[in-house]
């Protein structure tokens, strides 16, 4: 069981994909790093072709990001653009400290959750509403259900449940950052969780039983 989500079996798998380390001291950059911050300053200086470079390399990578936002694929080709044209007007604010891929991630999570308020979507309490009833029963370990079985659980959880779950067992955020960028209280977003849960685990064992 993941420690951070609590659901049993494969989940931790499609976690484990999402999760980048810090890079070291920048005393102890890799020649691959130090590429990476040419191509950078490449791109803050206009280089067209560097700039395509740079979108090739993180589009793959931060579009299933924009899908666990979202919901859906249109609206996650929305988010893609839109987070490129943020990122790539911030580019001087990266200094090299820590993975430039994480400092990305933060851009395209700001922007997926800036769409979201813009339409009014993170309603928590219309959401509970919607998992009365249910049962915390957890599932078997789950090992009938594929990657993108899952994935496709995590994009139809209820919008507020998505948020929550996608901050904190993917993101890795804490729930007092949570709530804040959210503007909700810690107690809120531990609910939102705990409901995500209970919504996934009754998915899985529904699957699991067919």
């Amino acid at each position: 069981m993941c420690l951070r989500c609590n659901i049993q079996g494969p989940f931790c798998i499609f976690i484990a994909h999402e999760q980048y380390d810090n890079l070291r001291d920048p005393k102890e950059r890799t020649v691959a790093e130090t590429l990476d911050l040419q191509l950078i300053d490449l791109c803050i200086k206009g280089d067209r072709a560097s700039q395509k470079v740079l979108y090739d390399r993180l589009a793959p990578r931060m579009f299933p990001l924009c899908i666990r936002y979202a919901g859906d694929r249109v609206q996650a080709e929305d988010l893609l653009q839109e987070g490129f044209i943020t990122l790539f007007a911030k580019l001087n604010d990266y200094k090299g400290n820590g993975s430039f891929e994480g400092w990305a991630r933060k851009i395209f999570v700001t922007t997926a959750l800036m769409d979201l308020r813009k339409k009014d979507a993170l309603k928590m309490s219309e959401e509970l509403e919607t998992v009365r009833g249910m049962k915390d029963d957890l599932p078997s370990q789950g090992q009938n259900i594929g990657y993108k079985e899952l994935m496709k659980l995590v994009m139809e959880l209820p919008t507020g449940f998505r948020t929550v779950f996608n901050m904190y067992a993917i993101e890795g955020y804490s729930h007092k950052e949570i709530g804040e960028m959210l503007g909700i209280s810690e107690t809120t977003s531990r609910t939102q969780l705990s409901r995500a849960r209970i919504w996934l685990q009754n998915k899985i064992k529904e699957i699991e039983n067919v």
